[in-house]
Formats: C-alpha cells, sequence, structure tokens
C-alpha cells in the first residue's frame, strides 16, 4: 500500500498544523512559489478557456455569415438581371448590362476596402481579459515584492 503526502505548506509530515509565525524563510519560499505556480496554471486555464469561447463564436458566426452570402448572391443576381432589363428600356441592351457591371464593380471594391479596415482593426485576436488579469497579478507580486 503506497502513502499519499498530503502535508500543505506551513504544516508538519505529520499533520500536525505550524504556526504560520513560526515557518521558516525556506519553507515561506516554497509557499509563495506554489502559490505561484498555481496562479500562473490557473490564469493559462482561464486564457485557453476565453479563448476557445471566442473560437466556437467566430466558427458560428463565419457559418451563419456563409448562409447569408449565399442567399444574398442569389438575390443579387435577381436584382441585377431588373436592373439591366430596366435599363434595356432606355439603352441597348450591352450598355445596360455594362453599367449594371460597372456600379456593381465600384461597390464590390468600397466593401472590399472597408472589410480590409475591419480586419486590421480585429487583428491580432487576443484572449484580453486574461491578458488584463496576468497584468493586474504580476502588478501585485510586485507590489507586495517591493515590502
Amino acid at each position: 500500500m503506497s502513502h499519499i503526502d498530503t502535508a500543505r505548506p506551513g504544516t508538519a509530515r505529520s499533520g500536525a498544523a505550524r504556526p504560520q509565525e513560526s515557518a521558516t524563510v525556506a519553507e515561506l519560499v516554497g509557499t509563495a512559489s506554489e502559490q505561484l505556480s498555481r496562479l500562473v496554471r490557473e490564469e493559462m486555464r482561464l486564457a485557453a478557456a476565453e479563448a476557445q469561447g471566442k473560437a466556437k463564436r467566430l466558427g458560428a458566426g463565419a457559418g451563419l455569415g456563409g448562409a447569408a452570402a449565399v442567399l444574398a448572391l442569389a438575390a443579387l443576381g435577381a436584382f441585377v438581371a431588373a436592373a439591366i432589363l430596366a435599363l434595356a428600356l432606355v439603352v441597348p441592351a450591352w450598355g445596360a448590362a455594362l453599367i449594371v457591371a460597372g456600379a456593381l464593380c465600384a461597390l464590390a471594391g468600397l466593401f472590399g476596402l472597408a472589410g480590409r479596415a475591419n480586419i486590421r482593426k480585429g487583428t491580432p485576436p487576443v484572449p484580453e481579459h486574461a491578458v488584463a488579469d496576468v497584468r493586474q497579478d504580476l502588478t501585485m507580486i510586485k507590489e507586495r515584492g517591493r515590502r
């Protein structure tokens, strides 16, 4: 039968509690090191969970956006045909098609520029809350270390 050591920092191996005031410097450093390690592991776990949640939302948004794009493309085809047919009443059919194609190219350029600007604003995707928590923890550790 194996024995598992369940002693916590600040307690003797026999299980009897030692008062925190009588803990040695080595024990206090060990406790601080263990707590810091635990804090870092927990912050990493939280950062991973936050990133995973964001990735799921991005995936769902991309899927819905793709479905919307397919439907919008079908509607756009119908609108383009209607615009060409309407303009063909005033100008020759080839001229109507050329006018509508030019207008669509101009719109595509504007949308492309707006999309590129939004992508630049959204990168890099960083787990902001976790980063802020780690920075706060580091600041607190530095302040306590100066005391």
